[in-house]
């Protein structure tokens, strides 16, 4: 049960902020989605939160393998199992394996770097693990990312585990993750 009403319906008593990002959010997406239900309430930040995560779905240049990795990753962190069920499906026909979607949902959680899991998987893991649990990551780690993706592709992994960390504590705090 939600601690506060999902908007999932364009109806008369929504403000007119409301309906406009509603509709943004429809077009952009489809339909409307559990997050932008709960962003709603303030319309100013679901707006300007629904940009964002069409640059970092869209517009990203990490591969559609490494960005749905970093996603079900976070959200697995996180425990939010919106993210993780809505990013599975993406996550497994952007190529992620097997391998690393069980150890993701602890079937098989050695330590990392885990050598069972593919070299990249594993870097990413680790980087969204440091970042989901510590706020940081290790100089090792840092730099490992840095020469796998670059300057550019280390700032869209750290915003992208940022934006669905967001995502994760809009719906976890109003109980719709």
């Amino acid at each position: 049960m939600t601690r506060i009403p999902l908007i999932t319906e364009r109806t008369d008593d929504l403000s007119k902020e409301q309906t406009e990002v509603f509709d943004r959010v429809v077009e952009s997406r489809g339909r409307m989605i559990r997050p932008f239900g709960v962003l709603l309430h303030a319309p100013e930040i679901a707006r300007h939160v629904a940009e964002l995560g069409a640059q970092i779905r869209y517009g990203s240049s990490l591969s559609d393998h490494d960005r749905e990795l970093v996603i079900i990753a976070t959200g697995s962190s996180h425990g939010c199992d919106y993210v993780w069920d809505s990013h599975l499906p993406l996550a497994k026909a952007a190529g992620v394996a097997d391998t690393t979607i069980d150890y993701l949902q602890g079937r098989d959680a050695p330590a990392l770097p885990n050598t069972d899991l593919p070299k990249t998987d594993s870097l990413l893991i680790e980087f969204v693990r440091g970042l989901c649990g510590g706020s940081s990551v290790s100089e090792q780690v840092f730099e490992a990312a840095r020469d796998e993706l670059g300057d550019s592709g280390v700032v869209e992994l750290s915003a992208t585990i940022g934006y669905y960390t967001l995502m994760g504590y809009v719906m976890t705090s109003a109980g719709a993750c």
